[in-house]
């Protein structure tokens, strides 16, 4: 008897790991998909003199998938911090606002532009030059990620629809 429980209990140890792993995996492939959902056109950054301390990414992101995803943050290696901002009114004037979280509905999209939501970017590392570009990555609440490459442009791109203007 102590024998057949010796072995059971061995034979589970052994098995535990493989099914960890494999519901690891799982987890990490349904994460993948939802990611690969997602797609980020048209990311730009305004150029700004070399004295500014701030800046800020626009783009459009679509979710091609039928689940909402939320997207919780950014980070690039030109800023030191990054946050998602929007613009509220508050009487008559509009004031930029921190916001946790930006959901993207399913099968829908969400513009980020000048006097909406944006990826602020705080104490610029170096300077944002037209006709550079640089890599933000966008992070999601399931833990996937997207890497996109923002070009920086003189004013907001024809094609974005963006309105000219906006300064942080």
């Amino acid at each position: 008897m102590l024998l057949r429980l010796l072995a059971a209990g061995t034979f589970a140890a052994l098995c535990l790991p493989a099914l960890a792993q494999e519901h690891h995996h799982d987890h990490q492939a349904s994460t993948q998909a939802a990611t690969s959902e997602l797609a980020v056109s048209q990311a730009w950054s305004r150029a700004m003199p070399p004295s500014a301390p701030t800046g800020a990414v626009y783009f459009i992101l679509e979710n091609r998938g039928q689940q909402p995803q939320r997207l919780i943050g950014a980070q690039t290696s030109r800023a030191e911090k990054t946050e998602l901002h929007t613009h509220v009114h508050q009487g008559d004037m509009m004031k930029m606002q921190q916001v946790e979280a930006v959901d993207v509905p399913a099968a829908g999209k969400v513009e980020f532009k000048p006097g909406g939501n944006h990826v602020m970017l705080f104490r610029l590392k170096q300077p944002l030059v037209a006709g550079e570009s640089f890599p933000v990555t966008l992070q999601f609440e399931d833990g996937g990620e997207i890497t996109t490459e923002v070009s920086i442009e003189v004013d907001a791109p024809a094609a974005g629809g963006a309105a000219p203007g906006h300064h942080h």
